[in-house]
């Protein structure tokens, strides 16, 4: 078989959540918006998003075994409330004598890509995973996902190649305060974040209905 290794250079702390991007965990609540968010990736996106072409039917099968109690999703949501981003990080059965591992699955639409929206999504659920006792963040992806093979080096993960696949892998330290308080730090900005573009949308329907009542049009 052949396999290549690459072994990258680490940044300081990859596995610190960013706050520049609100990420926020989502709920089976949110199904119809990861739907939706999905089904709007061009087929060459889902292709290289679940490893294969991808039509509705599949997604919607997949959406609705999300099991929001097993695994974890994130979002991150635009000005309109809509999921520009989504991160599904799956927990890998335990087998005795190895580490826990948890594998990660990211997609971000066209328009919110180059925005380090799917650095975020990994780095939220990186530091997720690491308050969560698991000891291996895990990618598996098409080799020629450029995206996803820069974000895995950006992140410092170790990737193998081997028959048109590749495998990142991102060793966790142990949780600490300072992971406990960057994690819920990132969860209460998101929350922030998202409550004040929902105000900001209402606001803006307000205005739109009231221009709009008969009576009041110029």
């Amino acid at each position: 078989m052949h396999n290549k290794r690459a072994n990258n250079h680490s940044p300081s702390k990859p596995y610190l959540a960013g706050h520049a991007v609100p990420v926020r965990e989502l709920h089976s609540g949110h199904r119809s918006e990861i739907l939706n968010h999905l089904l709007q990736l061009g087929e060459e996106d889902r292709r290289l998003r679940f490893g294969t072409q991808t039509p509705d039917e599949v997604i919607h099968h997949y959406v609705e075994g999300l099991d929001f109690n097993r695994d974890t999703v994130f979002g991150v949501f635009d000005a309109d409330l809509k999921l520009i981003g989504v991160a599904h990080l799956a927990y890998l059965p335990e087998i005795n004598g190895q580490a826990r591992a948890a594998e990660f699955g990211v997609s971000v639409l066209p328009k919110g890509r180059a925005q380090g929206l799917g650095t975020a999504l990994l780095q939220r659920s990186a530091v997720h995973s690491r308050n969560s006792n698991i000891q291996t963040l895990y990618v598996h992806c098409l080799a020629n996902n450029k995206a996803m093979m820069h974000l895995a080096q950006k992140a410092g993960m170790t990737v193998e190649y081997a028959y048109g696949d590749a495998d990142a892998y991102l060793k966790l330290p142990p949780a600490n305060p300072s992971s406990i308080v960057a994690e819920a730090a990132n969860e209460q900005w998101a929350d922030f974040d998202y409550a004040l573009k929902e105000n900001l949308k209402l606001a803006n329907q307000a205005w739109w209905w009231f221009l709009g009542r008969p009576g009041h049009a110029r």
